[in-house]
């Protein structure tokens, strides 16, 4: 498999996709990765890093979109910055995968461009899996359809199901409608309409109904689909409280134990580490025609290995035709992309 990785991309880049991709090399010798980036930048700290190889090349690139940046004014100023080409090296299927802990708006945005739709599908949407009382709930999408319409949402359902049964295990997934009540007649237009439609659908055997906030983390729906603008809020409110609690835990529990405060503290790590976006490794960006896989702005060398690992599973899992297979058989199969 040959993946592209945008070499410039990350708070802490290029460093940890050096790392990273070293580590996925050793790992999978099946593996091919294309740092693509600014060679003058890469070249000594490839060489600082001893590992040579014809499984590990450099595509230059110039320029790279900051984390700050306005993505559409960014890639319009930058149009050979290091997404860019990442995305046009798919877009030519030089590459399987692009994986980027770059401006996640950017890779989005550069993605859409491209107009690289599997059959079928109107907005691809990022794909987050959360973790629950009863397991890990798949969020989608997460920002990168803010102004999603009722076919896209179930089409969401669609491709979260999919995802939540080959990555995550979950033979037969449950689908839930983020809303701001369960009952039938709650939310907005787009919420009532995508309600409807589901219940209406080929879905409805997994469709459980609107489901509210609060059942995000109770594990009452194996996929919970929403629009982007709410996804993105939902996830990083979560990450915001994730990070509070433990700090608070960690200070009010651990700090006040005696006896058997290692134990704690170990047990402590352990449930902080199932948790890290380090050994998730990315978010899958689903209803693309090749596999894009974006990461945390602070990821390190072994988020970069892990996202790798998870765009070859994609890959083996066939997670792109069972998409297109069951939009198909939902009767949702478009002439033209909309």
């Amino acid at each position: 498999m040959r993946i592209a990785l945008d070499a410039m991309g990350g708070d802490y880049a290029p460093q940890p996709n050096i790392d990273g991709a070293i580590a996925a090399l050793q790992a999978d010798p099946a593996l091919e990765v294309i740092l693509v980036g600014d060679q003058a930048a890469l070249d000594p700290l490839l060489e600082k890093s001893g590992y040579s190889g014809e499984r590990l090349t450099i595509r230059p690139s110039d320029g790279v979109v900051g984390m700050e940046e306005k993505p559409t004014d960014a890639l319009r100023k930058k149009p050979n910055c290091s997404i860019v080409v990442s995305w046009q090296m798919m877009a030519q299927r030089e590459v399987d995968a692009v994986v980027s802990a770059g401006n996640t708006g950017a890779v989005v945005a550069a993605g859409l461009r491209t107009r690289l739709f599997l059959p079928g599908v109107k907005r691809p949407g990022i794909a987050v899996a959360l973790p629950t009382l009863k397991g890990r709930t798949v969020l989608m999408d997460v920002g990168a359809n803010p102004a999603a319409r009722p076919e896209h949402l179930v089409q969401y359902g669609v491709m979260g199901a999919v995802f939540s049964r080959e990555m995550l295990g979950i033979a037969t997934p449950r689908v839930g409608l983020m809303n701001i009540g369960s009952e039938d007649g709650k939310g907005t237009d787009l919420y009532r309409e995508t309600h409807s439609t589901l219940q209406q659908s080929r879905m409805q055997g997994q469709y459980v109904g609107n489901v509210e906030g609060r059942d995000l983390f109770q594990g009452n729906a194996d996929v919970i689909i929403c629009e982007g603008f709410v996804g993105n809020v939902l996830l990083k409110a979560s990450e915001g409280m994730a990070e509070f609690m433990l700090h608070a835990f960690h200070h009010e529990v651990i700090g006040r134990l005696s006896h058997e405060k290692e134990l704690a503290v170990q047990a402590f790590h352990h449930l902080g580490k199932r948790y890290q976006y380090h050994e998730t490794g990315g978010a899958p960006l689903l209803g693309i025609d090749g596999i894009t896989i974006i990461c945390h702005g602070s990821s390190n060398g072994r988020t970069i290995e892990n996202a790798l690992k998870v765009a070859t599973t994609f890959r083996d899992r066939r997670i792109n035709q069972q998409i297109t297979d069951e939009l198909r058989e939902l009767g949702d199969l478009p002439g033209a992309v909309a």
